[in-house]
């Protein structure tokens, strides 16, 4: 193995086992990381740490906006080239990042799609009253955690049932950086997942780990979750989006428009900074313009 390569493999080490990220967090750096050395070697021959310079970098990144790349792909490889040089300056291995004077293309803000509040009323309404099999108990399991939780798909598939305190009405959720935090929930929600949870017990042995199983009893997986999101979320005609991350941004966006504090949305969602979370604030201003509008006088 290279130097490079050993300087590459110790800081996804880093990552793993003293960040915790996931594994998809992971494999996103790694995936990075092989393309911008790979771009080096076949550009410039083997390079050592030392004699990549930011010239090399924006030399990458041109031929990656000139492949037409989003403006926010190529601010997410920057930032991982960010993190792998500091690493190396924290370890001993540079003592002047190349990254210092590689400057992110700007990003045009795109507001948060969401579900308006009578829609999401009809959605959940209509899986109440269909008959009870495992897709539609599943349905209804996924679309209301989504939407009342705020919970990211990885959270909510991954909830294991010790992880549920019916007794407090509440939830306790495992987010990125293994960070916890606390979800309330209501007494209709509960009733949801009792029924569910009966339902389970009768039918599969040995599936008191996680709370949410397929058909035959096995562990939900992502894609499962994601089909069957999309396909409900398809009865919406107005929504261009269909994914479960569309229930998150309407759980935030509800929240906000019914005068959630941001500090409390922030926690709910488990976001590290405010920044994240102001998106959503934008869509409340959208609605008071329309309230103005059409209760000012002077509008």
């Amino acid at each position: 193995m290279s130097s490079t390569s050993e300087q590459i493999q110790s800081f996804i080490d880093y990552l793993k086992f003293e960040k915790r990220y996931s594994v998809h967090t992971v494999t996103s750096y790694q995936n990075d990381l092989s393309a911008f050395f790979d771009y080096l070697d076949l550009q410039f021959g083997k390079l050592s740490l030392h004699e990549i310079t930011a010239g090399f970098i924006r030399s990458w990144l041109a031929g990656l906006k000139d492949a037409d790349m989003s403006s926010k792909s190529i601010n997410r490889k920057i930032s991982t080239l960010r993190s792998f040089f500091k690493y190396q300056l924290k370890t001993g291995k540079l003592e002047i990042s190349p990254t210092a004077n590689i400057i992110a293309p700007k990003i045009g803000k795109r507001l948060p799609v969401f579900i308006k509040e009578q829609d999401t009323k009809e959605l959940l309404q209509s899986l109440a009253g269909l008959t009870e099999d495992w897709k539609t108990l599943n349905a209804k399991m996924l679309l209301t955690l989504f939407y009342t939780t705020g919970m990211r798909l990885s959270e909510l598939i991954n909830l294991k049932e010790k992880q549920l305190d019916l007794g407090r009405s509440q939830i306790k959720v495992l987010g990125k950086g293994n960070k916890e935090r606390i979800i309330p929930i209501s007494k209709e929600v509960i009733i949801i997942i009792r029924d569910y949870q009966q339902w389970k017990r009768k039918e599969f042995e040995n599936t008191e780990e996680v709370l949410l199983v397929t058909a035959k009893g096995k562990r939900m997986y992502p894609k499962y979750a994601y089909l069957l999101v999309k396909q409900y979320l398809g009865e919406i005609k107005t929504l261009d989006k269909k994914s479960p991350h569309i229930l998150r941004h309407t759980f935030a966006t509800h929240l906000m428009n019914g005068g959630a504090d941001l500090n409390a949305v922030k926690e709910l969602l488990g976001h590290s900074s405010l920044a994240s979370t102001q998106v959503y604030t934008h869509n409340t201003i959208e609605k008071l313009k329309d309230v103005h509008k059409k209760a000012h006088p002077k509008a």
